[in-house]
């Protein structure tokens, strides 16, 4: 999927972000709720045991004394009255209601279980907080949610009343069979989380994301580590070996990897010398031959002898540079490319080639001199060999510098184009003794390029010709 991110910390990061803050949103959710709960179950138990309170006195005091002392308590959100008649007690399933529940528990709690009690939940504000005496100038004040619309009149310094509250008709029955009745208003509290505990989660998640970064990144730079070095094995074999530290599984990696790295400079470097003792060896009998030619009577035989001694003398000495080039180290410097081109340019032209230059190098490029100037020679050799002429295009941008270099040649089909690079490959159009050539310049041409972290194409032209593409990516070179 295009959105999941493409490394495998970015991955592992964002597996481990979503679940932690998954699981802060979960564990919030719950915090609430329970909290909720416990306030409710912390106010139901103070408005139950101020009930059971005003209870006790009523019921210690005579008759003639209880309305005086009940109108001290009759103020919402607790009205208390005398004269009201007695209330059917809530049903067996209302027991699923957590507040009538849990209010209905912590009264018979706090009355001590003697006392015979009826409550039932109020659908509304009760119509006895409207005609409730109130003292001071009257305060218009309209109730939330379901409560608005009441036009009710508090008294000033009345604690508002929240739509999230729970409204409770509680009945007690006195010694001498006196019903004294309570309307009384359950306030749900402060039910949202705390400036406190909302800080102590987010430290809680920052921390554990934090820790998560690290323990992803020390778990994948190994792995990062260990692709970097094998995009540079093959442009340096012999590049220095993985450092084997870290956990087990981190060292028996780069222990593998530094087993194979062994194993293949080894034998790319028998492979290399053998080729050249060989190539080497060669030189001496091709100049006993070359002897012998020159004592030949017959001219048109002594000049194809000659002929082929050359073409041999030179596959010897390309076969010779190449594997020079392939052991060569050469320091990076700043090369002016405008400079190389033209300094090319010039020496074909005096020896009867052609060359143009099209565009601009506006900066300098990181590279090895002397192999960089081998691979354009290479290509120019290629195209003025086969297409008589050259052109040279520049493309320089932040990213890569690209050079183009096409020619009017007859070109190769389509699957020549590859194979073209393969060492000692010569295509139809070059097995000519005009035109000469080994079969290695391409296959040079190209392991100079990816030496640079860059590349050489060919394909064919629209309008006939070769182009020769070689494209270079800045700051890439190991």
């Amino acid at each position: 999927m295009r959105l999941l991110p493409r490394s495998l910390f970015g991955r592992l990061v964002l597996v481990l972000i979503t679940g932690l803050i998954l699981a802060q949103l979960f564990t919030a959710y719950i915090n609430r709720a329970e909290r909720n709960q416990l306030l409710y179950r912390a106010g139901g138990m103070r408005l139950a045991q101020q009930i059971a309170d005003i209870v006790k006195l009523l019921d210690s005091l005579p008759a003639a004394e209880r309305r005086r002392v009940a109108a001290v308590f009759n103020a919402p959100p607790l009205v208390v009255s005398l004269d009201r008649a007695p209330i059917a007690p809530s049903p067996t399933g209302a027991e699923s209601d957590f507040r009538l529940s849990m209010f209905n528990t912590a009264l018979r709690y706090a009355l001590g279980g003697q006392t015979e009690v009826h409550v039932v939940r109020a659908e509304g504000l009760p119509q006895s907080f409207l005609s409730a005496p109130r003292s001071g100038p009257p305060d218009v004040a309209m109730m939330p949610g379901q409560m608005r619309g009441y036009g009710m009149q508090w008294r000033r310094g009345m604690p508002e009343l929240s739509a999230n509250g729970a409204f409770f008709t509680v009945q007690a029955a006195l010694r001498d069979g006196t019903w004294v009745t309570f309307d009384s208003y359950l306030s749900p509290q402060a039910t949202d989380i705390p400036l406190r505990i909302a800080l102590t989660l987010l430290i809680l998640l920052g921390s554990v994301i934090l820790l998560s970064l690290i323990a992803v990144r020390w778990v994948t730079g190994p792995i990062s580590t260990l692709a970097t070095a094998a995009e540079r094995l093959g442009e340096d074999i012999n590049r220095p070996p993985l450092a084997e530290t870290g956990p087990t599984e981190v060292r028996r990696a780069a222990k593998a990897f530094n087993t194979m790295q062994q194993r293949l400079s080894r034998f790319i470097s028998e492979r290399t010398r053998i080729l050249t003792a060989m190539s080497h060896d060669l030189k001496t009998p091709i100049t006993r031959l070359r002897l012998r030619t020159e004592l030949l009577e017959d001219e048109t035989l002594r000049g194809k002898f000659e002929k082929d001694l050359q073409e041999m003398e030179s596959m010897v000495t390309q076969t010779l540079e190449f594997m020079r080039d392939a052991n060569a180290v050469e320091a990076l410097q700043r090369v002016d490319v405008m400079a190389l081109l033209e300094s090319l340019q010039s020496n074909y032209e005096e020896s009867g080639g052609s060359v143009q230059i099209e565009g601009i190098a506006t900066r300098a490029f990181l590279a090895r001199p002397l192999a960089l100037r081998r691979c354009v020679t290479n290509l120019l050799d290629n195209a003025i060999r086969y297409g008589r002429r050259a052109t040279i295009k520049l493309e320089d941008d932040v990213d890569a510098l690209t050079i183009r270099i096409l020619d009017e040649g007859p070109g190769m089909t389509e699957h020549e184009l590859e194979q073209a690079f393969e060492p000692f490959f010569r295509g139809e159009a070059s097995r000519s003794r005009e035109t000469g050539g080994t079969g290695l310049g391409l296959g040079i041409a190209r392991n100079i390029a990816r030496a640079h972290s860059g590349d050489v194409l060919l394909r064919n032209r629209p309008a006939g010709g070769l182009e020769a593409i070689l494209s270079l990516p800045r700051a890439a070179v190991s």
